[in-house]
């Protein structure tokens, strides 16, 4: 919805109007916080989907995201670890939504085609994180495997690439 206001010179003057909940449209805030809640409760949800179906529970899972700053020690930790993995994981998320909202203030084809560009967007985190944070941090390595790079990037496109895209589209 546009309201106009009337200008000095008789001319009108688009502005946007308040959203949903007040939030205005345009609003960096509104896109990282949103994205971010989204896409970092969509990827544990399907992490921990995934590692329940090989027989594995949430909090070595989160103690295991936990590691990549504390290392092995983390999974002695108990609760208070894997906490810290959700956190990390929540802002990793924020991360990456700011990232993609940083980047679409130049590159508008970001918003425009917001789908084809957060499912490839998706893909690119999901490198990013097995193949350069991963071994750079305290994690235990683990070896390659196709069937967990295939899953991996499905769940990055679908639950972190596409809510990002999407939110910073939605609000900008």
């Amino acid at each position: 919805m546009q309201r106009g206001i009337e200008g000095t010179r008789g001319g009108t003057i688009s502005v946007s109007a308040v959203t949903v909940s007040g939030v205005r449209r345009g609003s960096a805030s509104a896109a990282i916080g949103w994205g971010g809640l989204i896409s970092g409760a969509l990827d544990i949800s399907a992490a921990f989907l995934v590692y329940w179906r090989f027989g594995l529970k949430p909090v070595p899972l989160l103690q295991g995201i936990a590691a990549g700053a504390l290392g092995p020690r983390s999974f002695q930790g108990g609760m208070a670890t894997a906490a810290l993995g959700l956190f990390f994981q929540f802002f990793i998320a924020y991360c990456v939504t700011a990232a993609y909202y940083a980047a679409s203030r130049k590159l508008h084809f970001l918003i425009e085609r917001a789908i084809v560009w957060g499912a490839l967007y998706g893909i690119a985190v999901y490198f990013f994180m097995n193949r350069i944070v991963v071994p750079l941090s305290a994690a235990r390595k683990y070896p390659f495997s196709w069937e967990g790079m295939a899953i991996g990037v499905v769940i990055h496109i679908f639950c972190v690439g596409l809510p990002a895209a999407l939110a910073v589209r939605r609000f900008s």
